[in-house]
C-alpha cells in the first residue's frame, strides 16, 4: 500500500443553506443563550436532565424496533423492572443509557471527537449494560441494508477496506471545520456517519450519539435537557427519507457526492423544534436566585441523582426509604447504601442495626 492509500478519504459535503434554514439556526442560537442564562434549582435540573436521558434512550432504541415503553425504560435503568421475553430490549436500553453517561463524562473532561470515543460509544451501545473499555473494531465485510418487508436492498455502504479511511476523513473534517455553526457540523456528521455505516449493527444509535457529542462539545448541550431522538422517532418515515439521498442505493454510485440539503433542512428544523420545547420547560422550571449546579450533578449516577429527592424532605434516610423509592428488595437497598458509603455519596449517621440511618455527604449538601 502506498502513502496515498493511507491518507484519509477527503470529505467534502455538498449542500446549500436556505433563508429558512439560516433563520432556524439563528433561533437555535437564541434559545441556547436563553437557557444558559436560566437559573434552575439543582433538584429540578436533575429531574429534567434525567427525563431527557430516558427519552433519548427510549426513542433512539424505539427507532431500531425496541418495544419497551417510556415508563418501562425508566424501570430498567433504575434496576426496578424486568420484562420477560424482552431481554434483548432491556439490553439495548441499558447499552444506550450507558453510552449517554460515557458521552457526558467525555464532555465534562473536555474531550474531543475522535475515532476512539466513537468506537467506545458503539461498544457500550452493543454491550447491554456491561462495562467495556475497548472501542469496537470496524466491520471486516459488507453490510447490506435491506427492506424488512420485501428484502429489497435499501443501501449498500462502502466496502470494508474503505471504512477506516472514511472514518478518519470524517473525524478530520469535524475537527477542522470549527468555523461552521455547530448544529450544521453535527447534522452533516450524522449524515456522513450513517453513509459510512462502519459496523454491522448499532450504526443508527451511534450516529445519534455522535450528533449529541458534537453538540455538547460545541456548547449546545442546553444543560443536557433535550432529546433529539424524539423528533426522529415521531415520524420515522421522514427521518429515513431525509437520510436516503443520492441517485443509487450503492455508495459508489453517487451517495458521496449527493446534495444533502434536504437532510440539512430536516435536521436543523428538528433542532429548532426540540430546542423550543426545552426552552418552554426550562422557563417553567426556573426559579429566580437559585444557582445552577449542572457540573456537580454530572458526577452522580442516575440512582444517586434520584436519591437527592429524598434528602430534600429530610436530613436522614433509611434503606427502607431507598427500597420504596426504587421498588427494591430490602437486601438490594442495603447493598446500594453500602456502595454509596464507599463512594462518599452518603455517610452513616446512626449505625444501630434496627435504626440505621444515612445522611448525604457534606460535599453534596449544596445540591439539595
Amino acid at each position: 500500500m502506498n502513502d496515498s492509500d493511507k491518507m484519509p478519504i477527503s470529505f467534502k459535503p455538498n449542500y446549500s443553506i436556505s433563508a429558512e434554514t439560516a433563520s432556524a439556526l439563528m433561533q437555535i442560537e437564541s434559545v441556547r443563550r436563553d437557557i444558559d442564562d436560566l437559573p434552575i434549582t439543582p433538584s429540578v435540573l436533575a429531574s429534567l436532565r434525567e427525563t431527557a436521558r430516558l427519552y433519548s434512550t427510549h426513542y433512539s432504541t424505539m427507532i431500531e424496533g425496541n418495544q419497551l415503553m417510556a415508563d418501562d425504560v425508566a424501570k430498567v435503568i433504575e434496576g426496578s423492572g424486568h420484562f420477560p421475553g424482552r431481554e434483548r430490549d432491556e439490553k439495548e436500553v441499558k447499552g444506550y443509557y450507558a453510552a449517554i453517561e460515557q458521552l457526558e463524562r467525555h464532555v465534562q473532561a473536555s474531550g474531543a471527537v475522535s475515532e476512539s470515543i466513537i468506537g467506545k460509544l458503539h461498544a457500550l451501545v452493543m454491550a447491554g449494560g456491561r462495562i467495556v473499555k475497548t472501542p469496537t473494531s470496524y466491520r471486516d465485510g459488507q453490510n447490506v441494508i435491506r427492506n424488512s418487508a420485501d428484502g429489497a436492498i435499501v443501501y449498500m455502504p462502502p466496502e470494508s477496506p474503505d471504512v477506516s479511511r472514511l472514518m478518519s476523513g470524517l473525524v478530520e473534517w469535524v475537527n477542522n471545520n470549527a468555523q461552521l455553526p455547530v448544529p450544521l457540523l453535527a447534522g452533516i456528521a450524522h449524515y456522513q456517519f450513517a453513509t459510512i455505516h462502519p459496523w454491522y449493527d448499532g450504526n443508527g444509535r451511534t450516529a445519534r450519539l455522535l450528533t449529541t457529542l458534537i453538540l455538547h462539545l460545541g456548547g449546545y448541550g442546553l444543560k443536557g435537557l433535550y432529546a433529539l431522538e424524539e423528533y426522529y422517532a415521531r415520524d420515522l418515515g421522514a427521518y429515513y427519507k431525509a437520510l436516503s439521498l443520492g441517485p443509487s442505493h450503492n455508495y459508489y454510485m453517487g451517495r458521496a457526492e449527493a446534495d444533502i440539503t434536504p437532510w440539512i433542512d430536516y435536521f436543523i428544523f428538528g433542532m429548532r423544534t426540540s430546542f423550543a420545547k426545552v426552552k418552554t420547560r426550562a422557563q417553567e422550571a426556573a426559579q429566580d436566585g437559585q444557582q445552577d449546579r449542572s457540573d456537580a450533578l454530572r458526577t452522580l449516577d442516575p440512582k444517586q441523582r434520584k436519591v437527592l429527592i429524598l434528602f430534600q424532605d429530610k436530613d436522614e434516610v433509611t434503606s427502607k426509604d431507598i427500597e420504596e423509592l426504587f421498588e427494591l428488595q430490602p437486601r438490594t437497598a442495603r447493598v446500594w447504601c453500602a456502595r454509596w458509603i464507599e463512594q462518599d455519596f452518603i455517610m452513616m449517621s446512626n449505625s444501630s442495626r434496627k435504626a440505621r440511618k444515612y445522611r448525604l455527604a457534606e460535599k453534596y449538601q449544596h445540591l439539595i
